[in-house]
């Protein structure tokens, strides 16, 4: 008897659910035909999507993301059309619920990743730097050697390769030294209080012309600013046309040699520093009479 209990009810079940399923055929036959259009619909949303989005940006990576992304979108909105063709609306419910719960865990669990994942994507438009730039972020400065979405590799000059969050780059100042094509550097130079301030800024201006990176196009200039303890301080403004450290720094050194060669042929001199003692001010001693002091009371002992 249980067997035939058994059986009867998986009989029912069985014709219950061929029932349903020739009742639902029409809608089976309808989600399909969705299904497949939704698949065609969205390969050809992401082609156009990419296409349009190369146009604000070169960034292959970035132009992949975004198509992918919408590719994503229509299979999503694909998918819970055909659910509610076969009247699963309870199933449709469940997963956006589910799509929303795990959206927050996610957020809160990779939220450093997916600022840093942001950033990338706004530099990517936004593009303050590219690769191949000199760029100086807070107190890291280098050659961009790739920029990826999450961070971006530096070369500093010692040749240490920095990795810098995405994150770090946007929400601090950057300095982008290739933009512009030139670099400016500063010298500072002393000479004697006895020297002709005049011939002193005559000769060094006709001395820095001679420098072979010199920017035509932004003149030297110099500008007296202290008087120090032993000199009187100039401060030298020189552009050059190249933002290659290596010709930075060959500049610089070329700028000191320039300087010292034409101050030496026209008797212009840097002076030492120099400290002057007076032990004859108020509440001291006057050093000739401490010296004399002293020469007698080495005398004295001598004849003891």
């Amino acid at each position: 008897m249980d067997l035939e209990k058994a059986y009867l009810l998986i009989q029912s079940k069985l014709l219950f659910w061929l029932r349903e399923f020739i009742r639902l055929l029409p809608n089976i036959v309808i989600a399909s035909l969705v299904l497949v259009l939704g698949i065609y619909v969205a390969k050809l949303v992401r082609k156009l999507s990419a296409r349009l989005f190369h146009r604000f940006t070169q960034h292959d990576t970035l132009t992949n993301l975004f198509s992918s992304f919408v590719y994503l979108v229509a299979i999503g909105i694909t998918l819970f059309v055909a659910l509610s063709v076969l009247h699963l609306g309870k199933a449709v419910t469940s997963l956006l619920a589910g799509a929303g719960i795990a959206g927050i865990a996610l957020a809160f669990a990779f939220q450093d990743i997916a600022a840093n994942f942001m950033a990338g994507i706004l530099l990517s438009i936004r593009r303050p730097l590219s690769i191949g730039d000199l760029v100086k972020s807070q107190e890291i400065m280098g050659k961009v050697i790739t920029i990826n979405m999450r961070d971006t590799i530096i070369q500093t000059f010692s040749g240490q390769m920095v990795i810098v969050p995405n994150k770090d780059i946007f929400q601090n100042s950057l300095e982008n030294y290739t933009r512009s094509g030139v670099r400016r550097f500063e010298l500072s130079v002393g000479v004697s209080y006895g020297d002709d301030l005049e011939k002193v800024k005559q000769v060094a201006m006709q001395a820095v012309k001679k420098i072979s990176v010199l920017d035509p196009n932004e003149p030297p200039r110099l500008f007296y600013e202290s008087f120090a303890d032993s000199s009187i301080n100039f401060i030298l403004q020189i552009w050059i046309n190249s933002t290659e450290q290596p010709v930075f720094l060959q500049a610089r050194s070329e700028t000191i040699m320039l300087i010292k060669k034409a101050f030496d042929e026209n008797d212009i001199s840097i002076p030492y520093p120099i400290r002057t003692l007076d032990f004859g001010i108020k509440g001291g001693e006057n050093l000739a009479e401490v010296l004399k002091n002293k020469e007698l009371d080495l005398k004295g002992n001598s004849y003891s």
